[in-house]
Formats: structure tokens, sequence, C-alpha cells
């Protein structure tokens, strides 16, 4: 019995910690509107807004059970914070975080990410 307890944690954690949703339908029927992937965002905003970002992530891309989010390409990463931020992907932290954000943020941030390697 123990064992399936500590099985069932280790699990919950892993999909917590990696973001993995528990119903893969929604968010791959989850789309960003043309007006939020037209807005062009400022990456030294970015750059500014990204110390929250970072304090989970590793701004050098490592990756230490947090997923890393340097490089990707910009419309890879508002649709993911946007997923966050209208609760359609499951994690409570990262809801938190997108949720807080305005769109403007998540350009910004999406655009600083992306010239990271």
């Amino acid at each position: 019995m123990r064992f399936i307890y500590f099985a069932f944690l280790v699990f919950i954690t892993d999909a917590a910690i990696s973001g993995t949703e528990s119903d893969t339908t929604d968010v791959a029927d989850f789309e960003v509107s043309k007006e939020i992937l037209a807005i062009i965002g400022d990456p030294e905003y970015g750059e500014y807004l990204a110390g929250d970002c970072t304090g989970c992530h590793q701004a050098d891309g490592s990756y230490d059970g947090i997923p890393s989010i340097t490089g990707w390409d910009i419309e890879s990463f508002v649709w993911a914070m946007q997923s966050y931020k209208q609760k359609v992907r499951e994690h409570p932290v990262m809801q938190m975080m997108a949720g807080r954000l305005s769109d403007e943020e998540i350009a910004a941030l999406a655009a600083y990410f992306e010239t990271l390697e």
C-alpha cells in the first residue's frame, strides 16, 4: 500500500511541476485570437518582467525538473501563457502567474525569451 501511495505522490508531483494536463482534448482545441498573436512584444520590457519567470525557470535553458522556456518561438510561448491565463491548461502556479499578466506583457515576455538560447 505504501508503494501505491508513493507512486501516486510522484505522479501528482511530476504532473504539477511539468504542467501536464489531465485532459488534453480542451488544450488541443485551444486557440489564441489573431489580435493577441498580432501584438508585437518589446523584448526589453520582457527582460524587465522576466524576474518572476526565472525564479523557477532557468534563464540558461537548463532543465532541472521545470521546463525550459528559453528559445521558444513567440506564437508557442503566447499560446502556452494564454492557455494558462484562461485556465485551459491545469497548473495552479502557472494559472496564477499568467492570470495577472496583460496580453502585452505576455507578448513582451515571449519576445524576450525567444532571444535567449
